[in-house]
């Protein structure tokens, strides 16, 4: 009996995130085509405040099974952003291994505006139909934030990451990094094709009235 409950479990296991995989796809795709225009204005906008600098960031993340892959952001920093990083880790504001800085010197004037709405993330809806990444999960980290992950901090490596999740949902910034670990925990916990509905709804309420988004 309970060799079957585990089979059954692990069918269901498997059915979620088959269907999150072919839905996260879907919807992205369908997302990259009506926000289109929204991308283009985007564009145009990052190269009228700085032509010299690309449009779209590229940075490596670590991700599920901390395997490490590219992801994509419109740019809103200063191209020389890496480089000024190791002057300011000094004036990280979050416990943990991140780094925020509410007054970053390094972000542009049009970057500020896609932060605080968040559509500076649109383009990670390449990676989701790449299965880089879902639509729901936890947040990818970077490397060297990784490097000082404990045993308990790489439990949230063990699913894929999202464009959005239960942090950003809960809280965002005004959270700590051990809050963010735990709320990621959370959702690996509860996990399902309903709770990622949830979480999605609430994001599209966060974008539309951001309130702790630096």
């Amino acid at each position: 009996m309970a060799n079957r409950e585990a089979v059954i479990e692990i069918n269901q296991s498997k059915w979620y995130a088959a269907t999150k995989r072919v839905c996260g796809s879907l919807l992205s795709i369908l997302g990259l085509i009506i926000l289109s225009p929204l991308l283009l204005i985007v564009c145009i906008a990052i190269k009228l405040e700085d032509p010299k600098g690309p449009i779209l960031f590229k940075q490596v993340r670590v991700g599920k099974e901390e395997r490490q892959f590219e992801i994509y952001k419109f740019r809103t920093m200063r191209a020389d952003a890496e480089e000024m990083l190791e002057e300011l880790l000094k004036y990280n504001e979050i416990e943990g291994a991140m780094f925020k800085m509410k007054d970053d010197p390094r972000i542009t004037k049009i970057g500020k505006f896609l932060r605080k709405t968040s559509i500076d993330e649109l383009p990670q809806l390449w990676n989701v139909v790449k299965g880089d990444m879902a639509l729901v999960g936890p947040r990818p980290p970077l490397p060297r934030e990784v490097a000082e992950y404990s045993v308990h901090d790489k439990k949230r490596l063990t699913v894929t990451p999202g464009c959005t999740g239960l942090w950003q949902v809960s809280g965002r910034n005004d959270l700590d990094f051990h809050q963010m670990v735990e709320l990621d925990l959370q959702y690996i916990k509860e996990a399902s094709l309903v709770f990622d509905f949830k979480i999605m709804v609430k994001t599209v309420g966060v974008m539309l009235a951001p309130k702790n988004a630096y």
